[in-house]
C-alpha cells in the first residue's frame, strides 16, 4: 500500500523512507545500544496514508521513547535529539538558529517576549550575548528533559501548538532579564560587569549548575511577571479576611504559584456568632470555598492549581477534619482536591508519650493560645493546661494515641495528609518568634516564612508571603568550594527577580520588599551519593554535614556581601541573621549524635559582617520537591531516593521514561528507595541538612510493606517514624509513599492521585 505525507502547506508528498533514514542516523550518530532498524520498525506498525509530517515526527519520537529501558538508556538521547530537531524547524525554519536579536525583535512583535528587553540592551550587547550561546547544549538533554521544555517551559501559542524559541533561547533570555539591572543610558557603551553576569548565569543554568523552577522558566522574559513558586496565605475568623483570602487566591494560583494556606484561626462549627441568635456553620464549608478558588484556574495550561491548608492539631473540629480526603462519607464533610496538614508541637508529643488526652479547643474562643502555639511555647502550655481545667470554655478530649493513630492512619490511606512541627519551624527558623512568628507553610512543606490575615483585599497590615526559589545541583558539585561561584549567583538572580517582577496583591508587595525571601534548594543528592558509592544510611553523614556546610554558608554570603552592597532587607530587625545567629545555632542538638559538628567555614567572620550590615534575604534555603526541574537536568529529584533507576511519570502530556544519571556506570551504586528497610536513614540524612536550612524540607516518609511481617506496616513503625523526626528537629512531613509490590514500575495506591495529578507540585518547585 502506497503511504502519503500531508506537508505543512497541506500538500501530499509519497512517503520517503530515506529521508526518515537519515534523521534518524543523525538522532544516533554516536550513541551505543540503540537501533535506527528497532525505531522504523515500531514506527511503521503506526503508519497510515495521508498521515501528517507533525505527527510523523511525533511517531518517530514516540517509537524511540518507548524503547527506553534500563538496558537501553540511550533511547532517550535519541528521542530528545528528534524532539530539537522538529523544534528548530518550527522555531527557525530549519535546523540551523538565527540570531538572538532577530528572535527578540520578533516574539516582542507577536507579544511573546517583554519589550522592556531591548530599551535595556544595546545591539552590540546582545550581539555578545549572541555569541555565549551554545545551541549544542540542546542535545544534552534527554527525553523527560525535552517533553518538560516543549510542554511546559518554552513560550508558545497553546492553541495554535506553535513554539516560539528553543532551550538555548530560553536560558539566554532568562539571563538577560534577570540580570539586566535598571533601565539607564549607557550610549551605547557595553556594561561588561553586567555581560559577564549575564555569561555566568546563562551558563550555570543551561549547564545545569542552577536548576529553576516552573515560573521562572514559563514566565521570565514574556510579559507575564509573577515568578514567585510559593504564596502563603493567612485567613483570619471573619467573613471579609475569608474573602480576601480567596480573592488573593484566585490572583495567585493564575499566575502558576502554588499555594499555602493558614485557616486554623477559622472558628469551629456551632461557635457563637454575635448575639447568640446564630450559630456558625464551622470551617469546613469554608475550606470547600478555598478548594473551589484554587481549582479555578489551571494555571495558563502550565500545570494545576493546587493548595495546603494548615490546621493546628488541637481545633474543635479535628474529627471532621482528619477525614476531609477520606473516600468514605458524604461531599458535604469531604475536601478531597486540596491537601491538608496538621500542627503539632512539643506537647502533643509529650500527650502522646505519657497517655494522656489531647484535648480540642475553638481558636475565637482561646485567641491567645492560637498564638501562643506560634510565638511562645511555654505560653502555650501554660495556657492549654488552664483551659482545660476552665469549665466555661467548649472543648472535647481524645486519648493522643487516638488522635496520632487518626492522623497516621488518612495520612498513609491518603498519602497527601501532611505534618508540621511548629516549634521547630520557629525555633530554628529564621525569624525571632515573638516579633514574626510562622504560623503556616507552602504547598509542598518547605517553606516558613511569617504571614498576617488581610482584614480586606487591600489591607495595608496585611501580609501574604511568596518565596521565589531555585536549586544547586549538587551531582555536579565535586569540592565544596565549587559552592560559591553557584549560590552567588543564585542569590544574586533571584534578588534581581523580586524587583523585577509584579504583585498582584498589596499585600504580598509590601511583604516581599520587607522581607526579601529566597529559597534555594538541592537536586541530584541521589546521584551525588550513587558517585561516591554511599547510601542513605550512616555512610553518608559526614560528607552531607560538609558539603551542606559550604552550601549554606556561602547562600548566606552572598545575602550578607548583597547587603553590604546594596542595603539590607527593611525587616532585617526581625531576623535572627541581624544578631549574628545562623541555622548552625539554633538546630537540635540531638543531630551532634549523628555527626560530629565541625566548623570548617569562617563562621565567627560572617557573624560579624551580619551585625554590622544585616541581611539582604531574610531566608535564603527551601528543600522542594524539585520533580519537574529535576528531569530538565537529567537529574534525580530533590533530595529523594530514586524509585527505580527508570520511572514512568504521569503528567499531562503523557507518561514519560526518566532514567537516573550515569546508569551504565552507577546502576548498582543508587540506593533506590523500595530496596530501603525504613526511612529511618533518609530521615536522618534530612535532619543533618535541616541543621544547616533556615527555613524547611519537604520530608517524604516512604515504606514498602515486603519488609515487615504480613506485608502490614505497624501503626508502631509509623509512630516512631515521626517522633524520630521530631526528636532531630525536622520541621515538615509531606508525602506518605506505599508501595505496593507490582513490580519495577509500579505507583503507589496511595499516591494515585498524586501519580495524576504530579503536575501540581510545586515545581521548583523546581524544582
Amino acid at each position: 500500500m502506497q503511504i502519503n505525507v500531508t506537508k505543512r502547506d497541506g500538500t501530499l508528498q509519497e512517503f520517503d523512507l530515506d529521508k526518515i533514514h537519515k534523521v534518524l542516523e543523525w538522532a544516533t550518530d554516536g550513541l551505543t545500544g540503540v537501533s535506527i532498524s528497532e525505531i522504523e520498525l515500531k514506527a511503521n506498525i503506526q503508519l497510515f496514508d495521508k498521515i501528517h509530517a507533525y505527527d510523523m515526527h511525533e511517531l518517530l519520537i514516540k517509537s524511540a521513547s518507548e524503547l527506553i529501558t534500563e538496558y537501553t538508556p540511550n533511547y532517550q538521547f535519541v528521542a530528545a535529539r528528534l524532539i530539537n530537531y522538529k523544534l528548530r524547524k518550527e522555531v527557525y525554519g530549519g535546523y540551523e538558529p538565527c540570531c538572538l536579536e532577530d528572535l527578540i525583535k520578533k516574539n516582542i512583535e507577536n507579544n511573546i517576549y517583554d519589550d522592556q528587553i531591548l530599551l535595556r540592551y544595546s545591539a552590540e550587547e546582545l550581539k555578545i550575548a549572541n555569541g555565549y550561546i551554545k545551541h549544542d547544549r540542546d542535545f544534552t538533554f534527554t527525553y523527560a528533559g525535552m517533553e518538560q521544555f516543549r510542554g511546559k517551559y518554552l513560550v508558545q501559542d497553546r492553541s495554535t501548538k506553535t513554539t516560539y524559541e528553543t532551550p538555548q533561547m530560553l536560558y539566554m533570555m532568562i539571563a538577560l532579564t534577570l540580570f539586566e539591572k535598571s533601565n539607564i543610558e549607557k550610549n551605547g557603551k557595553v556594561d561588561w560587569a553586567r555581560m559577564k553576569w549575564v555569561k555566568d548565569f546563562y551558563d550555570a543554568i543551561s549547564q545545569f549548575y542552577i536548576s529553576l523552577p516552573t515560573p521562572i522558566m514559563a514566565g521570565v522574559r514574556t510579559p507575564t511577571r509573577q515568578f514567585s513558586s510559593c504564596v502563603l496565605i493567612e485567613s483570619g475568623d471573619s467573613l471579609d479576611s475569608i474573602n480576601a483570602t480567596s480573592t488573593s487566591i484566585v490572583k495567585y494560583i493564575s499566575k502558576k504559584a502554588g499555594i499555602g494556606i493558614g485557616a486554623g484561626s477559622i472558628r469551629a462549627l456551632g461557635a457563637r456568632i454575635g448575639d447568640g441568635s446564630v450559630v456558625h456553620t464551622g470551617l469546613i464549608p469554608f475550606l470547600k470555598y478555598f478548594q473551589a478558588a484554587v481549582k479555578s484556574c489551571s494555571q495558563g495550561g502550565v500545570r494545576g492549581g493546587a493548595a495546603t491548608v494548615y490546621l493546628p492539631i488541637w481545633h474543635y473540629e479535628f474529627e471532621d477534619l482528619v477525614v476531609l480526603k477520606n473516600n468514605k462519607g458524604v461531599d458535604e464533610t469531604r475536601v478531597r482536591h486540596m491537601d491538608y496538614a496538621f500542627q503539632f508541637n512539643k506537647l502533643m508529643y509529650e500527650r502522646l508519650l505519657s497517655d494522656g488526652v489531647i484535648t480540642f479547643f475553638d481558636p475565637n474562643d482561646v485567641p491567645d493560645l492560637y498564638e501562643a502555639f506560634y510565638s511562645d511555647q511555654k505560653k502555650f502550655k501554660e495556657l492549654y493546661e488552664k483551659y482545660e481545667r476552665a469549665y466555661s470554655i467548649r472543648k472535647r478530649s481524645l486519648p493522643a494515641l487516638e488522635v496520632f493513630q487518626s492522623f497516621l492512619t488518612e495520612r498513609k490511606d491518603t498519602g497527601r495528609i501532611y505534618l508540621m512541627n511548629v516549634d521547630h519551624a520557629n525555633k530554628h527558623g529564621a525569624f525571632n518568634p515573638d516579633e514574626a512568628p510562622i504560623r503556616m507553610s507552602n504547598l509542598c512543606c518547605e517553606i516558613d516564612l511569617p504571614t498576617n490575615p488581610l482584614e480586606s483585599y487591600d489591607d495595608p497590615n496585611g501580609e501574604i508571603s511568596l518565596c521565589t526559589l531555585s536549586a544547586i545541583n549538587w551531582g555536579l558539585i565535586n569540592d565544596p568550594k565549587d559552592f560559591e561561584k553557584y549560590c552567588t549567583l543564585a542569590v544574586r538572580a533571584l534578588d534581581n527577580l523580586l524587583q523585577y517582577q509584579n504583585y498582584p496583591v498589596k499585600a504580598a508587595y509590601h511583604a516581599t520588599m520587607n522581607r526579601r525571601p529566597l529559597g534555594v534548594g538541592i537536586i541530584n543528592l541521589a546521584y551525588f551519593l550513587a558517585k561516591r558509592g554511599l547510601k542513605y544510611d550512616e555512610s553518608a553523614f559526614e560528607i552531607i554535614d560538609e558539603y551542606a556546610e559550604a552550601w549554606s554558608y556561602y547562600l548566606i554570603k552572598a545575602s550578607a556581601d548583597l547587603a553590604e552592597e546594596k542595603a539590607p532587607c527593611t525587616k532585617n530587625n526581625e531576623t535572627k541573621y541581624a544578631s549574628g545567629i545562623l541555622p548552625i545555632d539554633t538546630y537540635k542538638s540531638a543531630v551532634d549524635k549523628l555527626v560530629k559538628p565541625k566548623e570548617r567555614m569562617p563562621w565567627d567572620k560572617l557573624r560579624t559582617q551580619l551585625k554590622e550590615h544585616g541581611i539582604r534575604n531574610s531566608t535564603l534555603m527551601a528543600l522542594m520537591p524539585a520533580e519537574t526541574s529535576a528531569q530538565i537536568s537529567n537529574s534525580t529529584n530533590g533530595i529523594e531516593p530514586p524509585r527505580a533507576l527508570v520511572s514512568y511519570k504521569q503528567s499531562k502530556d503523557g507518561v514519560m521514561a526518566q532514567v537516573v544519571p550515569g546508569i551504565v556506570q552507577l546502576k548498582n551504586k543508587y540506593d533506590l528507595l523500595w530496596d530501603q528497610k525504613s526511612p529511618d536513614g533518609y530521615l536522618k540524612i534530612c535532619a543533618i541538612l535541616q541543621k544547616y536550612i533556615d527555613q524547611g524540607i519537604s520530608v517524604n516518609t516512604s515504606y514498602n510493606p515486603e519488609h515487615y511481617e504480613d506485608n502490614k506496616l505497624p501503626m508502631s513503625i509509623m509512630i516512631g517514624d515521626i517522633l524520630t523526626a521530631y526528636k532531630f528537629g525536622i520541621k515538615q512531613l509531606y508525602y506518605f509513599n506505599t508501595y505496593d509490590g507490582a513490580g519495577e514500575h509500579a505507583e503507589e495506591l496511595p499516591e494515585l492521585e498524586q501519580t495524576l495529578n504530579e503536575d501540581e507540585d510545586c515545581e521548583s518547585c523546581i524544582i
